[in-house]
């Protein structure tokens, strides 16, 4: 069997290298392999802090994946002798204010749904998980089963798993995917499927710091994310001493102007004020990516016809959900049934008679009064730049609006599944 996927990014090369691993010819498509949100995005596999009120239908896809991670990280390194960088490392989840604190607590409910381990922690028992963790932290919650992963270091493993696996790469632009000489395709485009396959998928930018720390500075050994006078922060660190932290989150369209100053200092307070340490730290990126958004914010997964398959529209998730996506398109792809994707059903809304409003981009309201703005938390930036601007049909707020043009240059980094 011959299969083309189109776009090579994370969630496109994981799937082109499971269906060669089953016997697949398959060739990706890409004029810019990488240039997606795979190196924005932070990295976090948190099926229980990446849980959203609306969104209940992906917590059992989110658990598989995140347990399928310590496989697949292994296999990849087995396939190519890299790292990328998986870290069994607990999320801690604080708040540095009373409204904060109700904040943690509403959230710890949705946290508790999701049927995975999570401990209510007192501020002192929260600084003997991080160390570095503010003084004037008021709760905490630990998830201990949530992890990370470096997305660079993940993108830069596919690419050699997949020229080891025979994939061939073809770094063209794909206008019409009827011209594409395969048996079977797979759409895994990010943004770009919206032309490129008509789904309603629309790019939701974030802005995300890259911080180093110097010689012998302390990181923290957790995930630690948080709410700052009702707004969210996420602080990730890497090996080899990088600190991330994000996310701003706006629907502008493809500018991929790197943020105001404002939105770069927000980030920068929110996050010294749950670990101060960060102040110490040098700033050594501001980059954005456009994570492809949907009208439920689920993503999609499985057939638009006979021929052809979606893998996209992945959100903030897209790196937590690498495995179990290649793995469920690779059972379609032979044939195989898989009643678990009907909630990511590629076909959901043109099979809705009522029109759908987009969910707000972020949690439920915030308790307290506080209401997180535009530059929420969100992880994973997840588009791909495979083909040129065509009308984006997603309904955005409950009205159409043209798709904008998905440019040529990369994005201040990567920005893929």
């Amino acid at each position: 069997m011959r299969v083309a996927v189109v776009g090579a990014g994370s969630i496109g090369l994981a799937v082109a290298w499971r269906a060669a691993l089953r016997g697949a010819e398959v060739a990706v498509h890409d004029p810019e392999p990488g240039s997606g949100a795979s190196r924005v995005a932070a990295g976090m596999i948190a099926p229980v802090t990446e849980a959203h009120y609306g969104e209940e239908a992906l917590t059992p896809f989110m658990a598989a994946s995140a347990d399928a991670w310590p496989g697949f990280a292994r296999e990849l390194a087995a396939a190519t002798g890299l790292d990328v960088g998986f870290r069994d490392v607990p999320t801690l989840v604080a708040a540095v204010e009373d409204g904060d604190r109700a904040e943690i607590d509403r959230q710890s409910d949705l946290y508790r749904a999701t049927a995975r381990a999570v401990e209510r922690l007192t501020p002192r028992a929260a600084r003997k998980v991080e160390p570095l963790l503010s003084h004037r932290v008021r709760a905490a919650v630990l998830a201990p089963q949530d992890r990370a992963v470096d997305p660079r270091a993940v993108h830069s493993a596919l690419l050699a798993a997949v020229e080891v696996a025979g994939v061939e790469l073809r770094r063209e632009t794909v206008a019409d995917l009827r011209d594409l000489d395969a048996d079977q395709v797979v759409l895994a485009a990010g943004c770009g499927s919206a032309a490129l396959g008509d789904l309603p998928v629309r790019p939701v930018r974030g802005a995300v710091l890259r911080l180093r720390a110097v010689g012998d500075q302390p990181l923290p050994r957790t995930t630690v994310r948080g709410f700052v006078k009702g707004h969210p922060i996420y602080i990730v660190t890497r090996d080899g001493g990088e600190v991330v932290v994000g996310a701003t989150s706006d629907e502008r369209g493809h500018d991929r102007r790197t943020g105001t100053a404002g939105a770069v200092h927000d980030l920068l307070r929110r996050s010294i004020e749950l670990v101060p340490e960060i102040a110490e730290y040098h700033l050594a990126e501001v980059s954005v990516g456009f994570r492809p958004g949907t009208p439920d914010n689920l993503p999609l997964i499985g057939r638009l016809d006979h021929r052809t398959l979606a893998a996209t529209g992945h959100y903030r998730n897209g790196i937590a959900l690498i495995p179990a996506t290649a793995d469920a398109v690779a059972d379609l792809l032979a044939g195989e049934e898989r009643p678990d994707l009907a909630p990511f059903d590629p076909l959901r809304f043109k099979r809705t008679a009522a029109p759908r409003e987009t969910p707000p981009v972020g949690p439920a309201p915030a308790a307290s009064g506080h209401r997180p703005d535009s530059n929420r938390v969100a992880e994973n930036a997840a588009p791909q730049r495979v083909a040129p601007s065509a009308p984006d049909p997603s309904a955005d707020h409950a009205r159409e609006r043209p798709a904008p043009s998905i440019p040529t240059e990369p994005a201040a980094e990567e920005a893929r599944p």
